[in-house]
């Protein structure tokens, strides 16, 4: 049994069949013996000008998902896209209710049903051509290899961004657990957020070097454990450790905070990269639509659950990491943090595999140590970016304001015009594609805008 993970001109194949919640492009499967990964070059058909024996001829090495007994349960294609969908997201749920009110939860809950639906429209696209098993090749499909060149960077954008993300997260946390903790390092001493940042990603980088992930894969599935884990932390300092659920200057609506909380909520719902490896990877690919059902509708009881937890104990001082307002004091804080820094040590080589994988392709080592090199060059980019723009809450406002609306929202609504014909008469369907590509137009738009503004305006204070 193989799932097949195409990112520009690779086919990634894991023998786990657990999804990473925040790295959106890996699909493990379990064998009954051993768990390896394996990188292969794989050929890019041409789905706009191939006929169908053409590009069957053409894909004949690479077996197919689809065959006889064959692929993922329905069960098990749930857990994966909830792993897909149980990022660190979460974390940041009781701060986008502190910027938009209340009333924002509606925007929660419409969002989700915007990326349910373009969920849908992938598989739709899917189904206009047995070849196409990525989102790369959906956008091949339509736009031509522009359209995969769009897609493939977006998505490598995305993803490194993620990676920084983690390396914030892991800065922040860590210096609330050892508030008070410096080292030297190179002849400077290092205090607080920017040494735990230096410190994560040296014991990160060796990880980044391996070829075979399957060791880090065993740690690394448990996004949806983990969210729920998470909550019952929450729900435990609230209700035993003495927090109370008495959050001060709660607003129900606040007009100036919106785009960033839509933008946070768009964050959250950012699955769709691997959506069509995930629906490729299925036995029976007609009951994708109902996995996706099943796991909007679990992810958001999910993060609707911790946002309304966390906004009822802190309010409008709600942190841009829930793990941030814990009392430090009490072990069920430093259990819940150390549950939150897990996951980012373990995922952080899975997020920079696809984009090193790609620059050597683009550039092709012959020594292996040229290869780790240029792991290394990437590593320490991403520690740049986390030292200079330190602020987890609006770097994932600006992912999901920018990367998550367009691949999750206007993307799959614009391919899926493109492609099929019928869409394009004047009807309902026409009619809700048209008012997503309006609405995630203005939600990225205004939600980028914002994080930016933000972003530069801590930076001058700073």
């Amino acid at each position: 049994m193989l799932t097949e993970l195409s990112i520009d001109g690779y086919l990634l194949s894991l023998t786990i069949s657990f999804l990473e919640p925040s790295n959106l492009l890996f699909v493990f499967q379990f064998t009954s013996t051993h768990i390896n990964l394996h990188l292969y070059k794989q050929q890019k058909p041409s789905y706009r000008n191939h006929l169908p024996e053409q590009s069957m001829e053409s894909q004949s090495q690479l077996p197919l998902p689809q065959e006889a007994n064959k692929g993922t349960t329905f069960f098990r294609t749930c857990f994966n896209g909830l792993n897909v969908l149980s990022g660190v997201g979460i974390l940041s749920m009781p701060y986008a209710v502190s910027q938009g009110g209340w009333l924002s939860l509606i925007l929660l809950f419409f969002i989700a049903i915007l990326c349910w639906y373009t969920g849908l429209l992938l598989q739709r696209c899917m189904n206009e051509h047995l070849q196409v098993k990525t989102y790369p090749d959906i956008g091949e499909l339509a736009f031509g290899c522009k359209g995969r060149a769009v897609v493939s960077i977006l998505m490598y954008l995305e993803l490194y961004l993620v990676a920084v993300e983690f390396l914030i997260l892991e800065g922040d946390n860590l210096e609330k657990l050892f508030p008070n903790m410096g080292f030297k390092f190179a002849g400077f001493r290092i205090e607080g957020k920017q040494g735990f940042i230096l410190l994560t990603a040296l014991i990160i980088l060796p990880t980044t070097w391996l070829r075979s992930l399957g060791i880090l894969a065993y740690v690394s599935v448990g996004g949806v454990l983990a969210s729920v884990f998470l909550v019952c932390c929450i729900l435990w300092a609230g209700a035993v450790d003495g927090v109370g659920f008495h959050g001060r200057d709660q607003l129900l609506l606040n007009w100036e905070g919106l785009p960033t909380a839509m933008s946070l909520f768009a964050f959250c719902y950012c699955g769709h990269a691997v959506f069509p490896t995930l629906c490729n990877s299925m036995k029976d690919r007609s009951q994708f639509s109902k996995v996706l059902l099943v796991c909007f509708v679990t992810s958001t009881i999910t993060y609707g659950s911790m946002a309304i937890l966390g906004y009822l104990m802190y309010g409008a001082y709600s942190k841009s990491q829930v793990t941030l307002n814990l009392p430090i004091t009490k072990i069920n804080t430093k259990i819940a943090i150390y549950a939150t820094l897990i996951n980012p040590l373990t995922k952080y080589a899975f997020v920079i595999t696809p984009i090193a994988n790609a620059v050597e392709d683009t550039y092709p080592f012959c020594k292996r140590s040229l290869s780790i090199l240029c792991r290394t060059v990437i590593v320490i980019s991403t520690v740049v970016v986390a030292l200079t723009i330190p602020f987890f809450g609006y770097v994932m406002a600006f992912i999901g304001g920018f990367l998550s609306v367009t691949l999750s929202m206007l993307l799959p609504c614009l391919c899926y015009l493109k492609i099929n014909k019928t869409a394009r008469r004047f009807g309902l369907e026409l009619l809700i594609i048209m008012g997503i590509i309006v609405i995630g137009s203005f939600v990225g738009i205004v939600g980028t805008y914002t994080s930016v503004k933000q972003i530069v305006k801590h930076l001058l204070k700073s």
